[in-house]
């Protein structure tokens, strides 16, 4: 087909509502992708925007979450009339992705009682262990229910209040459509999910009312599962967009309602489609502001480890996630610097240009680093137990100090707790047959890719679309509702992304070399002895 072919085919979807829409509210930006029927992407937009730390606690405001999803599809309004010459006015299906976990508490009247605090938050502790004990479950610091319970352990004024709880997703859906729903990969990430049923654990719920009753004696709060949402998997109807939610997204009226929503989902979900990796023993590796791993079990684990979540695909199997709070920021970090750097010697270069010479640079790096090692705490980690961070680096006198190095040791500091992670999992007797890398990190051609492998000791993939990420990978879970919708599928989610969207996708897989993985094992050695020193940086700073 040719280029002007597919312009031709693109513009009649568009011109007739066939496409799908995905939205996803990532950490630093906020991002739109519009797909066709075959899974390829016509059109996107996005808007940039940051987190805010207030009285301690990470936060965004909910008027940055419209103002910010309003100039994102803004933008990618202007890109499809750019591109195609007509206007967006109706869309298939769409959906709405964003960071998973935190608290996002409403009274009965739909008012945020607490401003949203983010999964990047670890002041739950004594929840989380608590939780995790009764349970026989490991719940993570960042869980939805981890923030209530620690919530009500410190007798917050607002808990008596609250009427519902949900996520960024959750919430955005629900003003889109007035429902009150979530996708079981984010619901997973607020409340354990049972596996045979695909939604919350009843055990479990029993427990945790039985529990508030005795630490709160008097009124009694509400019964748990009537404050979450309703549990969706990929395929179902979530919903129809308003009236109310077509003026939220599109104040100029472009954009008209009636487009059916499939369940919102979280960004380790969406991560998972856009990767291909929703069926067992496959996985998936996100970097962006944190970085995790997700992994589709064959079976559940053995034993409970507070280094892995575990958590479900967007269509309800069990998923073992590693979850690090820290990611790439300080990577880019860094490169800002490096940017500024060339300004001032009269040689500016465009950012993606900096950062791409900075990763490539790493290759010629020592194996093991050099002897240097990087933290890449902005915030705490839970897996290594901080509970605040202090970007770090550290050498010896007589470490190997390069840029290489440097740089290296900066991508293996990324890489780190993530490893740690994955360790525990190895020692489960969990196996991959590949691990799919996506995230910004991985648009430099071979380098972080092959720093992952050595890491993690296992082959990693990187496809076409690995650089679309979640967006995309939402806009393709809408595209599957509008499949089953209008009976052009009746595959189940893994199939349909093996035989609808990567059937001939070219993907690049790195497999480990020798001395990377030797090199790396050395400087995990020295990143572990050296936690103290991070430890102590946080007491001290």
């Amino acid at each position: 087909m040719t280029t002007e072919d597919r312009s031709a085919q693109a513009r009649a979807e568009i011109a007739a509502g066939r496409t799908s829409l995905g939205i996803e509210l990532g950490s630093t930006r906020i991002k739109a992708c519009l797909v066709g029927a075959d899974g390829s992407t016509l059109a996107d937009g996005s808007h940039e925007w940051e987190n805010q730390f207030v009285d301690r606690m990470w936060t965004y405001s909910l008027e940055d979450v419209w103002s910010g999803l309003q100039a994102c599809v803004a933008e990618l309004q202007a890109d499809v009339q750019r591109r195609y010459g007509v206007p967006l006015t109706d869309v298939g299906a769409l959906g709405v992705s964003a960071m998973m976990h935190g608290y996002l508490a409403f009274d009965a009247a739909g008012e945020l009682l607490v401003p949203f605090r983010t999964w990047r938050n670890t002041t739950t502790g004594a929840a989380a262990a608590e939780l995790s004990a009764l349970f026989g479950h490991n719940i993570p610091l960042r869980w939805s229910v981890a923030h209530l319970y620690q919530a009500i352990l410190d007798d917050e004024p607002h808990v008596p209040q609250v009427a519902s709880l949900t996520t960024l997703a959750g919430y955005v859906h629900q003003r889109l459509t007035g429902r009150h729903v979530l996708g079981v990969g984010d619901a997973s990430g607020m409340f354990p999910i049972d596996p045979a049923t695909r939604t919350y654990d009843a055990r479990m719920l029993a427990q945790f009312d039985e529990l508030v009753a005795e630490r709160r004696p008097g009124p009694r709060l509400p019964h748990l599962g009537d404050l979450l949402p309703t549990v969706l998997v990929a395929g179902q109807e979530a919903g129809r967009l308003t009236d109310e939610g077509a003026a939220l997204l599109d104040p100029s009226g472009t954009l008209r309602p009636g487009a059916r929503l499939c369940p919102p989902e979280g960004d380790a979900g969406t991560g998972m489609v856009a990767t291909n990796a929703v069926a067992r023993r496959t996985g998936n590796v996100s970097v962006g502001t944190s970085i995790f791993a997700m992994v589709v079990l064959e079976r559940p684990l053995e034993r409970q480890h507070h280094e892995l979540d575990l958590v479900t695909t967007p269509a309800g199997d069990l998923v073992a996630m590693v979850h690090c709070n820290n990611g790439a920021s300080e990577l880019g970090a860094w490169a800002d610097l490096f940017g500024r750097f060339a300004t001032a010697l009269g040689t500016p270069a465009e950012p993606d240009a900096v950062f791409g010479a900075l990763l490539r640079e790493a290759l010629a790096g020592d194996a093991d680093g050099g002897g240097l090692v990087a933290y890449n705490y902005l915030s705490g980690e839970p897996i290594t137990g901080l509970e605040e961070g202090r970007p770090l680096f550290v050498r010896t006198p007589d470490s190997r100090l390069t840029l290489a190095n440097f740089m290296r040791t900066q991508v293996y500091g990324a890489f780190a707790t993530l490893s740690l992670g994955m360790r525990v999992l190895a020692a489960e007797g969990v196996e991959l047959d590949v691990l799919a890398a996506h995230g910004g990190l991985f648009r430099t051609a071979g380098v972080a890719q092959r720093l992952l492998a050595a890491a993690v000791d296992a082959p990693v993939a990187v496809a076409r679309t690995a650089s679309e990420g979640g967006p995309w990978g939402m806009a393709v879970l809408a595209g599957y509702l509008l499949a089953k919708a209008d009976g052009t599928t009746d595959e189940d989610l893994g199939a349909y992304l093996a035989t609808r969207v990567f059937a001939g996708a070219e993907v690049d897989v790195v497999a480990p070399l020798a001395d990377d993985v030797a090199g790396y094992a050395a400087f995990l050695e020295r990143y572990e002895a050296g936690l103290p020193v991070e430890r102590a940086a946080t007491e001290a700073l």
